[in-house]
């Protein structure tokens, strides 16, 4: 078997100690069905050189979770990772500037639909008052510009008391976009691609009718679907021609506005969840891609 690296948590992190081997289980299953071993290592651990890196073919990013709240770190590491020329998969450029979702923004620019968004250095009370006024909208989501797992994601709602409500808003730079109800009776759908093919497709929704929240420690509800729902892969094509990066794989999620058209919200390049819980058979897919990008 050939050995890849799998970056993991910061074993200081406690937070994630009960969920990630399990997922690196998953992961090493996929792989091992193209004769290819997981060699788990954590990111934290090759923050200032890549030296640990450097005897591996590839190394999979796949499970560092946690790296946003320990963003100006997860920054210094992609540096380092470029400048020495690790194998990363994804590339390590690529890995810096996905961690900030005003990436979004750029993509915006490209012509990918997002949905309507107000970008702040700072979700105070004012400003949030404002995005109220600008947008019409009745509600609206508020969450950090670098996150995962709904971290610090917050539902406002017109005539809240801002000031008790914000306690729990992003420090930092934030986005503020209005809650879209497609996200109850729809849900988000997510398009996975491995070596730049469609691999699977996979439907999340919320717990019950209040919930925006479609992570699986919320209650969210994981469905494969047969086929991408019309008009979903076109965005997560345009989405993938937009970046325009050589990806071994990635995660297009999107939800559909009152209209049905879909919207992005977000591209997840760095540590993206498969749901192979939810589509095993995409496990081998996965590890035919990787062989591929291995000349295996």
């Amino acid at each position: 078997m050939i050995d890849v690296a799998v970056l993991t948590p910061d074993p200081a992190d406690p937070s994630y100690a009960g969920q990630w081997p399990g997922v690196l289980d998953r992961l090493s299953a996929a792989l091992a069905t193209a004769g290819i071993k997981a060699r788990p290592t954590p990111w934290t651990d090759h923050v200032e050189t890549a030296h640990g890196l450097m005897d591996f073919p590839l190394v999979l990013p796949l499970i560092v979770w946690g790296y946003h709240r320990d963003h100006d770190r997860w920054i210094e590491a992609c540096v380092t990772w470029a400048e020495a020329g690790a194998p990363l998969a994804n590339p390590a450029e690529v890995l810096r500037w996905n961690s900030d979702k005003r990436y979004l923004a750029k993509l915006a620019e490209k012509g990918v639909a997002i949905p309507p968004t107000i970008w702040t250095d700072h979700a105070s009370p004012a400003v949030v008052e404002a995005a109220f006024a600008a947008t019409g909208a009745e509600q609206l989501i508020v969450k950090p510009t670098v996150s995962g797992g709904a971290w610090r994601t917050l539902k406002v709602a017109a005539g809240d008391l801002l000031e008790q409500v914000l306690t729990e808003a992003p420090d930092g730079g934030a986005m503020i976009q209005p809650f879209l109800p497609t996200i109850a009776t729809a849900g988000e759908t997510s398009l996975l691609f491995f070596g730049g093919e469609l691999s699977h497709v996979v439907n999340k929704r919320p717990a019950h009718a209040d919930e925006f929240r479609i992570q699986v420690q919320y209650g969210g509800q994981y469905q494969r679907l047969d086929q991408a729902p019309e008009g979903a892969l076109s965005l997560a094509e345009r989405t993938l021609a937009a970046i325009d990066e050589p990806l071994l794989y990635a995660r297009i999620d999107m939800v559909p506005d009152a209209d049905g058209q879909w919207l992005l919200m977000e591209a997840e390049l760095i540590q993206p969840d498969f749901y192979l819980s939810s589509a095993p058979e995409a496990g081998a897919r996965f590890g035919r891609a990787v062989a591929d990008r291995l000349g295996l």
